[in-house]
């Protein structure tokens, strides 16, 4: 079953729990924005959902609800941020607002963060940029809960990459994805639902595949982008590499195994290498390479050709990155946004234990 809010509540009651713990209101309310941005665009696994995940980090000591946001390097182009233990809801946008200004003088800006926390979805932090008329670019390490190819043992996250790309009569171009075949918040969707896993997705405590959605809380894994050696999860594997190594061993960041646990009742790893959380960002001035307006043009053109693409037997279409988020963002909009009871209930006793108002459902 589901209960439906419209996102205006929903926001008001992140809004409002951010304030409870601590956060400055501008810091809730940026907090807020990039929370419910994952609801509006159909990533239920990094919304509201997470919001008591939140709370629990900051109840164990590992959230800073204020934290000093600073640049602790950096060149024309480069910098490196410390995130203060903060929210990553909160350290993101500041460091990909760095990247931004970086690329507005130097053409382009590369941002590499440490001590932060999980961030929501990658395509919130990347769509900034294209405002600027620039390509935006996000990743972030995540705890370990991916086994490398041939491996038994969890050593990486899901570990997304989101670019986003302007365009001009058309709506932007925008990947999100996570370098494994799903993400784990997809996966405790079905546990919620009681529904199995695809095929492909994890692995048990030996290696085998599982369609149990809860076997990592065994000693499983998920499953590097392609599942297996025969369909490219080698390929997965090195993605997720590359961006662990983005986020964090170039920020001075945790990376690996050594990455702390979302889950607050999990310990944090002793003797770590680095600092909390790592995120990566890339901001690229259009007009650094070529007019913007010739190049929003060709990207018009290009997104309609593949849209006209002739379409396999049962398929109406071929969609472009960012195509099923945008026109979820415009049905949640008007018609609220749906939230499992589970999930909803478990709001409502955050809101109690915070002492906030929880929102009345949608009609």
């Amino acid at each position: 079953m589901m209960a439906v809010f419209s996102y205006e509540s929903l926001h008001q009651l992140a809004l409002e729990v951010f304030v409870s713990i601590g956060c400055p209101e501008e810091q809730a309310l940026t907090a807020a924005d990039a929370l419910l941005s994952a609801d509006l665009r159909g990533v239920d696994s990094h919304g509201v959902a997470r919001l008591s995940g939140y709370v629990r980090l900051w109840e164990n000591g590992r959230v800073n609800p204020r934290p000093q946001i600073r640049i602790v390097h950096e060149t024309p182009s480069t910098a490196v941020v410390d995130g203060d233990s903060g929210l990553g809801l909160v350290v993101a946008p500041f460091a990909m607002g760095v990247a931004i200004q970086k690329a507005a003088t130097a053409g382009t800006g590369w941002v590499s963060t440490c001590n932060s926390n999980h961030y929501g979805i990658a395509g919130y932090h990347a769509m900034r940029a294209l405002a600027h008329d620039m390509i935006g670019l996000s990743m972030t390490n995540a705890s370990p809960l991916v086994a490398p190819t041939f491996s038994i043992e969890r050593l990486l996250g899901t570990n997304p990459i989101a670019v986003a790309i302007p365009a001009g009569a058309e709506p932007p171009f925008v990947a999100d994805l996570a370098t494994t075949t799903a993400a784990n918040g997809k996966l405790e969707i079905l546990q919620r639902k009681g529904a199995e896993a695809p095929s492909g997705w994890i692995q048990d405590a030996e290696g085998r595949g599982t369609n149990d959605p809860s076997a990592t809380a065994r000693g499983g894994a998920l499953l590097p982008l392609g599942g297996d050696r025969e369909h490219g999860s080698h390929k997965g594997y090195a993605l997720g590499a590359v961006v662990d190594i983005f986020s964090a061993v170039l920020s001075g960041a945790n990376y690996g195994p050594w990455v702390p646990p979302f889950v607050a009742f999990l310990p944090v790893a002793p003797d770590l290498p680095g600092k909390g959380i790592g995120h990566f960002f890339g901001a690229m001035r259009v007009d650094a390479f070529r007019p913007a307006a010739d190049f929003k043009a060709n990207m018009d053109q290009w997104i309609r050709r593949f849209r006209s693409a002739r379409p396999v037997e049962g398929q109406e279409r071929v969609l472009i990155p960012g195509d099923p988020e945008r026109e979820m963002e415009g049905i949640r909009r008007s018609s609220g946004i749906p939230v499992v009871d589970a999930v909803a209930a478990d709001l409502e006793a955050l809101a109690r234990k915070r002492g906030v108002n929880f929102p009345a459902t949608m009609g």
